[in-house]
């Protein structure tokens, strides 16, 4: 599942987190890890860009910019802010997410919602448990040297101006956790929600304290994990959490899990199907009471609702924003059609008589639906599920092949601007009449000609003959660029097109199958 983490840094030395981010550190002191000859070890398999820095890297930009805006020269001021993107370990092996890949999402991620300011933008192969969980690290200046547009977190007219710096509230790492879940959704990966409660909140002394323990029993051969039947129950509450837009919603998934939710005196307490007594929700934490429960439901719209400003009037406010994208959460709940679950016994009457209505329900939508399509026999509706399944495989590859135009495009732009600053030197370089003096010259500029040298080679390697304008790569960047955003939505529908086909399909074969099972056991007792 990824996660989204957060944290500010009051360190003036911008460039400990570039060498954080790029050399080994011991995990449990956070200092540099040395080599036998006391020099750092470099991180393997990482990847590292900076973005918004010119030709300076990112320890010189910031303070350029800190000295011209006159900000961040107090000792409690907030220097930069760190984010932290991590993935599921299986995305890598079950989802085919790579290195360069996240590199390039956190890229995307931090032009998009950290337009404007100077970053660090870094990726990592393994995480701290060596879990092998792909992690990207975005690092920003907190001043702001650019005017950015209106992003729908922002609730002052300073978060959009330069020479202001960036605010983390609340809404914001909402809005970021937001985003960050329909990323992994676009992208196939795995995901959990992460605008639940905050009364599980693990610090980082609790984190390391939990990793020693572990630890510990590793050593000693005992489980590394043991799970009681409260934090079991409370994953249970949290899944139902995540889809569920209204409490009546929230029962009825909590029932479809076996547990029964019961409300009495404005008190909450969940019974599961192995027990006789229900467990409190005081007993559980605070994140699982009446309040909490209806707060997750209702906190963006009082949270937006106190920060809205008149000052942003043409804008929709914030609150109209996040109405309407609850509106369209419940219509499309309500219109969705979800595959028949097994009435197993053991999980309580409740259950069951919830599980055969719910059954009832999915099977009537689904004959529905295959009626909506035209669709007469399910020798039919396997033919479309084969269409539906070619139109994604054809837009996929349509996909793969703009994102590589896209990149190879972007190469080029980055060669191309890497040899233009080099032409002052290729001019003067021209101008010396000696040999001797050319000699000298280029040993003082060795790096500058390196630069040359090397474009010169991508050009020829690639049969450039003329090279194009940054004016022509730009506009061609932004081209594919919307090409690729269009692609991206046009798979999305197509994967919710056929898994929406095969549901119905499931569907209709079970209930023809449960159908036939009644007619044989009929045909018995006559």
């Amino acid at each position: 599942m990824a996660t989204f983490k957060h944290l500010s840094s009051k360190n003036s030395d911008y460039g400990a987190a570039e060498k954080y981010l790029l050399f080994e550190h011991d995990e449990f002191t956070n200092k540099p890890v040395l080599d036998e000859h006391g020099k750092l070890i470099p991180r393997e398999n990482c990847r590292f860009a900076t973005l918004n820095c010119g030709e300076d890297d990112f320890e010189i930009a910031c303070m350029k910019s800190n000295l011209q805006y006159d900000k961040n020269r107090s000792r409690g001021d907030v220097k930069s802010h760190h984010y932290i993107i991590s993935f599921d370990p299986s995305d890598g092996v079950e989802n085919g997410l790579t290195v360069d890949r996240a590199q390039e999402l956190g890229e995307q991620f931090c032009k998009e919602h950290f337009a404007g300011h100077q970053a660090i933008v870094c990726t990592h192969a393994d995480g701290h448990n060596r879990s092998g969980n792909i992690h990207c690290h975005i690092v920003i200046n907190s001043l702001r040297i650019a005017d950015v547009p209106l992003l729908p977190y922002m609730d002052r007219p300073a978060d959009t101006k330069a020479g202001c710096k960036h605010r983390c509230t609340e809404a914001a790492m909402k809005y970021f956790r937001t985003e960050v879940m329909a990323m992994c959704q676009r992208e196939g990966l795995y995901q959990i929600d992460l605008l639940g409660g905050s009364g599980e909140r693990v610090t980082e002394g609790e984190y390391w304290t939990r990793r020693r323990g572990q630890a510990e029993l590793s050593d000693s051969g005992k489980p590394t994990k043991f799970e009681t039947d409260k934090e079991k129950l409370r994953q249970i509450i949290r899944k139902a959490l995540e889809t569920a837009v209204d409490f009546d919603e929230f029962a009825e998934l909590l029932l479809r899990q076996g547990v029964t939710v019961k409300q009495s005196r404005g008190r909450l307490s969940y019974l599961t199907s192995d027990r006789s007594k229900p467990i409190t929700a005081r007993r559980l934490g605070d994140d699982f009471d009446l309040a909490s429960i209806n707060a997750v439901f209702e906190q963006k719209s009082r949270q937006l609702e106190q920060n809205a400003v008149q000052d942003i009037s043409s804008q929709p406010s914030i609150l109209e924003r996040l109405q309407a994208a609850k509106a369209s959460k419940i219509n499309t709940y309500h219109d969705s059609i979800s595959r028949m679950v097994d009435v197993t016994p053991g999980k309580g009457a409740d259950f069951e008589h919830w599980a055969k209505v719910f059954n009832l329900k999915q099977s009537a939508k689904s004959v529905a639906e295959l009626e909506k399509y035209g669709l007469q026999s399910l020798e039919d509706l396997q033919n479309a599920i084969t269409i539906a399944k070619a139109d994604e495989r054809d837009c996929r590859e349509a996909l793969k092949a703009v994102e590589t135009e896209l990149y190879d495009k972007k190469e080029l732009l980055k060669r191309v601007l890497a040899y233009a600053n080099t032409k002052p030197i290729r001019n003067e370089y021209r101008s010396l009449k000696s040999d001797r003096a050319r000699e000298k010259f280029r040993k003082q500029h060795e790096s500058e000609f390196i630069i040359k040298d090397s474009a010169k080679r991508y050009f020829a390697e690639h049969g450039i003959a003329k090279i194009p304008s940054y004016k022509t790569l730009q506009s061609e960047i932004e081209k594919l660029t919307s090409r690729q955003n269009e692609l991206y939505e046009g798979l999305k529908e197509k994967r919710s097109e056929v898994k929406r086909l095969q549901t119905i399909a499931d569907n209709i074969e079970r209930t023809l199958h449960e159908e036939s099972n009644k007619e044989k056991d009929k045909n018995q007792e006559i």
